[in-house]
């Protein structure tokens, strides 16, 4: 969301953030348990229905935060309540990969249009199905809040991996901004980075 003088609301404190008119009432309302839920795809529903309006989704992304037991928050100005999230708040929709190499260097977008550059204050990880041994990736976004990479993202990052031999074991993995994140390892079956993944 832009205002006036240009600059962009998401970049904004939360205490300073302010909803469009037509989203006041909204905003300044939700109260406890706020009714919102944010589905595994990423579609955010209020009482049950989808929230259309992506500049109001991305407002309250602004606001929104995970505590130490792995409850998500909206923080507003003037309330604080529970949402209920089903995997994570965030899905990289996106991914560019800049340089070859050590130099390489991988941007993730997400349906929210934060971009994040994979490194070691946006890393990635790799949660496995312990029944089907399908991966699940993730990269941190801030704050606790975390991006599943969707398919054709993973299976882009896939496309760009390399193996490499770590404290004796074959590991397959991605460079990014001078670290190797690792995908899974090739010397477990169950670890196959080749398995399904995404929404």
């Amino acid at each position: 969301m832009i205002n006036k003088d240009g600059t962009s609301r998401a970049a904004q404190p939360a205490d300073q953030l302010t909803p469009a008119p037509g989203d006041q009432q909204m905003f300044e309302n939700i109260c406890g348990d706020f009714g919102i839920r944010i589905g595994r795809d990423g579609t955010w529903y209020y009482h049950g229905s989808p929230i259309g309006r992506k500049p109001l989704v991305k407002l309250f992304s602004t606001v929104l935060r995970k505590d130490d037991e792995g409850r998500y928050w909206l923080i507003t100005p003037v309330e604080k309540g529970l949402i209920e999230v089903d995997d994570v708040p965030f899905i990289a929709v996106e991914m560019t990969a800049e340089g070859n190499g050590d130099n390489q260097q991988v941007t993730l977008r997400t349906n929210l249009d934060d971009c994040v550059v994979v490194n070691g204050d946006h890393p990635l990880r790799v949660v496995e199905d312990p029944e089907t041994g399908e991966p699940s990736p993730y990269v941190l976004i801030r704050d606790n809040l975390e991006a599943r990479l969707a398919r054709p993202v993973y299976y882009h990052l896939v496309e760009i991996g390399e193996e490499r031999e770590i404290d004796g074991e074959t590991v397959f993995g991605v460079q990014s901004a001078g670290q190797f994140f690792r995908l899974g390892s090739l010397e477990n079956p169950g670890e196959n980075p080749e398995h399904d993944s995404g929404p």
